[in-house]
C-alpha cells in the first residue's frame, strides 16, 4: 500500500501510467471490450468498474490542455447523440479531476477500436453496463510556480 494513491491502483497500471508520455493514450474499457484481439498490452481491471478505474487514473493523471479534447466516449451504435447514464458519470469525473473545461468527445464505434489499437495501453474492466468505454490523452505536470502558456 502507498499513501494517498486509490488501492486499485496496482504495480502494472501505476508502471504503464509513470511510463506514458505526455500525447499518449489509454483505454479503460467494459466487459464485452475486445481488448485482447487488439493488440496492445492490456491490464486486467475485472473486479472494477469503468467509472472505478476512471477516478484512479484521473487521480494520478492529467489530461491534455493542448488539445481541443482530450477524452473520448464511444457512441451507441445507429444512435450517436444518445445519452447514456454512464456517459454523465464520465463527465462529471473529468471535471472533478481535470476541470470544467475538458470535454467529453464521442468517437464512433469502430474509430474507437481503431484508436484503441494505437493507445499505450488498454485496461480492461469489469464494467457490465454498455458502452462503458473511454480513452484519455495523457497532459503535462507543470513543475511548482510554472505559469499556464
Amino acid at each position: 500500500m502507498l499513501k494517498g494513491l486509490d488501492p486499485i491502483l496496482g504495480p502494472d497500471l501505476l508502471a504503464a501510467l509513470r511510463a506514458m508520455g505526455h500525447g499518449d493514450e489509454i483505454a479503460l474499457v467494459d466487459a464485452n471490450f475486445p481488448a485482447s484481439s487488439l493488440a496492445v498490452p492490456v491490464i486486467r481491471l475485472d473486479g472494477a468498474s469503468t467509472t472505478r478505474a476512471l477516478d484512479a487514473v484521473l487521480s494520478v493523471m492529467p489530461l491534455d490542455e493542448f488539445v481541443p479534447e482530450a477524452a473520448w466516449r464511444m457512441e451507441v451504435v445507429d444512435h450517436p447523440d444518445q445519452e447514456l447514464p454512464i456517459f454523465a458519470e464520465f463527465r462529471n469525473l473529468i471535471t472533478r479531476h481535470a476541470g470544467g473545461h475538458m470535454r467529453l468527445a464521442a468517437l464512433e464505434r469502430f474509430a474507437f477500436y481503431e484508436r484503441t489499437r494505437q493507445a499505450f495501453r488498454v485496461v480492461a474492466t469489469g464494467e457490465n453496463r454498455l458502452y462503458g468505454n473511454i480513452l484519455l490523452k495523457k497532459g503535462i505536470i507543470r513543475p511548482a510556480g510554472s505559469e499556464a502558456s
